[in-house]
Order: structure tokens, then sequence, then C-alpha cells
């Protein structure tokens, strides 16, 4: 069984002071990580306030991204040796925002991806395709493309241990919420997809989520489908009330 997963991904919002007390307020209300694994990824300037507010708790700790080198003269760009040190379990990358604002590649993303597993960071690789894409119909052939180039090279027990989260471009930030079958059929699709490239193990094995406009409206009911494992969310986890009814979907 795939243990469930919920990312709050908290985009460029959050300061290290709002972090900790953000972290106070939910951290005795989180579910067991055997049932589901709550996740924060914030902001590189708020991890460390993260890192200590989380500790002792079931919160996980990610950030928003990371770099393909681990030193040398990058400026502005965090090191996954830095995340590895300080303990940071996640790491989100390829989000659209990554991809459409500052132009990074499937490329770019594949790279991060073997460098951050090098370093003991897991990856959530995020996949999706934009509104014009959907309306030509030629979503899947999408969606498939970008996993296989962002998955190159990768072992099968790397794609074991990964999070794959689709999201649909139209989807984020908008209010609009792709369906519930639209959501599984895309996350049946990569399953499939990882399928074909490695074998059925591996793809019993990863966890797909689902983001965009995920909220405690609609978790249960997107939980529900078989090939959804999780949620990547943005607004709806920088409330603590919001965070708590996501992650504890279950109850």
């Amino acid at each position: 069984m795939r243990t469930p997963i919920i990312a709050g991904n908290w985009k460029l919002n959050m300061n290290p002071e709002q972090t900790a007390e953000f972290v106070a307020s939910i951290k005795n209300e989180l579910p067991e990580s055997s049932k589901v694994e709550s996740v924060i990824c914030a902001p590189a300037v708020d991890l460390d306030a993260l890192k200590k507010a989380a500790e002792g708790s079931e919160l996980h700790v990610g950030a928003e991204n990371a770099y393909f080198e681990t030193e040398g003269a990058f400026t502005g760009e965090t090191s996954p040796k830095v995340l590895n040190e300080m303990g940071i379990d996640y790491c989100i990358i390829g989000h659209s925002e990554r991809r459409e604002y500052f132009h990074e590649t499937d490329e770019d993303i594949n790279k991060k991806a073997k460098v951050l597993f090098a370093n003991n960071v897991t990856p959530i690789v995020c996949c999706g395709e934009s509104l014009e894409t959907r309306e030509a119909n030629k979503q899947e052939e999408w969606v498939v493309g970008q996993i296989k180039a962002d998955l190159d090279g990768l072992t099968a027990e790397q794609i074991s241990n990964l999070v794959i989260a689709y999201e649909p471009i139209w989807a984020i930030g908008t209010g609009k919420t792709a369906s519930s079958e639209q959501a599984e059929e895309m996350c049946k699709t990569i399953r499939e997809t990882v399928k074909d490239l490695y074998d059925d193990e591996t793809a019993e094995n990863v966890r797909i989520q689902y983001g965009g406009s995920v909220n405690p409206a609609n978790v249960k009911e997107l939980m529900g489908k078989p090939n959804i494992d999780g949620g990547l969310v943005g607004g709806a986890s920088l409330k603590p009330d919001s965070y708590l009814a996501l992650v504890n979907y279950q109850d």
C-alpha cells in the first residue's frame, strides 16, 4: 500500500516567524506518518525555521527548488547538498511556475532529480499541461513526454521512492480544479508510463499526487481515486485550519 502524501507548497509566502507560528499551531494535530505523510515545502529562507519548529512532530519538510550543482559560482541558487545537511526530506522540481517564469527545461529537471537523489533528498517531480494543450486533446502526449524526459536515467529503485505531482497548469491558482475523473485519468496514464519505462512493481510503488486548487472541500473525493496518492497544495496550505483539514481528510 502506498502511503498518502499531502504536501503544502507555500510558494513565495511566509517569513521565518510566521513559519514557526504556523508549525506550532498544527504540530500536535497531524496524523501519524504511517497513515498520511504531512509535508510543508517552504521558501529557502524559511527552511531552517521550519525544520526546527517541526522537530519531534509528524511534519516532513521540503524545499521548493534546488539547483543541479551542489556548490560553485551559481549566485542565488540552493544546493541539494546543503538541503541534505539541513535534514530536508523533499524538494519540488519542475513546477509549472519554474518552467514558465524561469524557463526551466525537462533536461534541467532531470539533472536536478539525479543530484537530489545523490544527496538523499526525495524529488517531487511536477508535470502538467496548459489549457491550450488540453483543448487540443494532446494532454496525454504532453505529460507522457514530460515524464519520459524528467525521469530519464533514473533507476527503478529511485522511481519507487520519488513523488510525481500532476498539476494541470490551467487549474493552478485559478480556482478551477480538474474533475476527479480527469485527475484520475491522467494519474493513471502517468502510472502506466512508469510501468512501460520500468515494471509493474515500480509503477505500483511510485506515489502520484494531484495538484491544482486542491482544498478541504474536494480533497476526499480526489483521494478516493485509485491512482491519486496525495495532493500538492498551494493556497489552501497557507492557513493552519485548512492545512489540517487536508492532511486529516480520512477522519
